[in-house]
């Protein structure tokens, strides 16, 4: 799996279970699911992601958008 397809699947990984946490905990956790949105608005402008930078510290290969 490249970079680029294993942050998109953290990500929306992390935007499913905020719902799910906003849902049953408190609402609240829709925070979480705005700074998530937001560090992929930023990622994609600024190219630097830290998800990448930790899933490239874990071995994933390159993708065309983070390398």
């Amino acid at each position: 799996m490249s970079i680029d397809r294993a942050v998109m699947a953290f990500a929306g990984l992390m935007i499913l279970l905020s719902l799910a946490l906003s849902q049953l905990h408190s609402p609240y956790w829709l925070f979480f699911t705005a700074f998530v949105g937001l560090n992929l608005v930023q990622a994609s402008f600024t190219g630097f992601c830290p998800a990448a930078i930790a899933f490239r510290m874990m071995g994933a290969k390159s993708g065309a958008a983070f390398r």
